[in-house]
């Protein structure tokens, strides 16, 4: 395929707004030589004149006339690849943000984060996604933009950034007829349950650390998310074992009393996942330092993704 000069594009479409190859030369800033030569090559190339001399200036020919709409296409087309720009304005982007999180992650997050979205960037919107075993495919294919959440299969191949480090509460009703004050190991083993089965993976460590003390809890309620899970706590004398992030939005929200866990639980890492194809979009970049911003924890901040 035969190539062109951008340039030579240039030449011809300033002759055929000024009609003149000197006022050609002068807009474009080249010596009229220049230009001369640049008309011929363009002559060469199309094996017609393009342009004649008449006594009203240089008029194009029906080729030259035929020509001038996809050169000024291509030059506009050129123009916005060059000065294509990179950077996000918040204040002034029209888009739509795909998170997937659990249920614990939008009751901490999503009001925080609708707040700051409304004061720094009003156009923007937030589809929320579960995390699910499809997270790691909706990632690579862009369905989804971030997951959020303690996501140990999301850890190799995908960057990541760690948040905030979540441990375990234990939480029950106001009114619990045996639990009052305070909860022992042996109490907690002999009480009923509420379990949470889809909300991530954080609360297989509970069963985990149980099993391996050789000690077992009794479940008697599973449930998928646990703000379903502490509405029933509340009305009932189940117990129920929630990270301490979730205790804390639902404290004075309801008849409920928050106990340490009386055996040691490990803590675990909530982090926000992204795909390589996103490390760059800037659009991605910011909302990422919006929400390190919101919930990083003192011990954590510093480490960007």
């Amino acid at each position: 395929m035969k190539s062109i000069d951008t340039r030579l594009l240039q030449v011809f479409d300033e002759i055929h707004k000024t009609k003149s190859v000197s006022s050609a030369a002068q807009a474009l800033g080249l010596p009229q030589p220049a230009v001369s030569i640049a008309l011929s090559k363009l002559r060469q190339h199309f094996g017609n004149p393009l342009f004649v001399r008449t006594t009203s200036g240089m008029v194009p020919t029906p080729l030259g006339t035929e020509l001038i709409v996809p050169v000024r296409t291509a030059l506009n087309a050129i123009s916005t690849v060059i000065d294509f720009s990179t950077d996000f304005e918040p204040a002034t982007a029209q888009r739509v943000f795909k998170l997937a999180m659990t249920d614990i992650s939008q009751l901490i997050l999503l009001p925080k984060l609708w707040e700051r979205l409304r004061l720094t960037a009003p156009g923007l919107g937030i589809d929320v996604f579960p995390l699910s075993s499809e997270t790691p495919q909706m990632l690579e294919s862009g369905a989804v933009d971030l997951a959020l959440g303690y996501v140990p299969e999301l850890e190799a191949g995908f960057y990541q950034q760690r948040l905030f480090k979540q441990h375990f509460v234990c939480m029950v009703s106001k009114n619990h007829p045996r639990i009052q004050g305070k909860l022992t190991l042996k109490q907690y083993l002999q009480e009923d349950h509420a379990a949470i089965v889809s909300s991530g993976a954080a609360p297989k460590i509970i069963d985990e650390t149980l099993h391996a003390m050789g000690k077992e809890r009794r479940i008697a309620l599973r449930i998928p998310h646990f703000l379903g899970a502490s509405f029933v706590v509340e009305l009932t004398d189940l117990l129920i074992t929630i990270p301490q992030r979730l205790a804390e939005v639902l404290q004075g929200r309801g008849a409920y009393v928050i106990y340490p866990a009386p055996f040691a639980i490990p803590t675990y890492e909530v982090k926000q996942h992204w795909h390589e194809r996103y490390h760059h979009d800037a659009a991605s970049r910011w909302l990422r330092g919006v929400i390190a911003d919101l919930l990083t924890d003192t011990e954590t901040r510093g480490l960007k993704g």
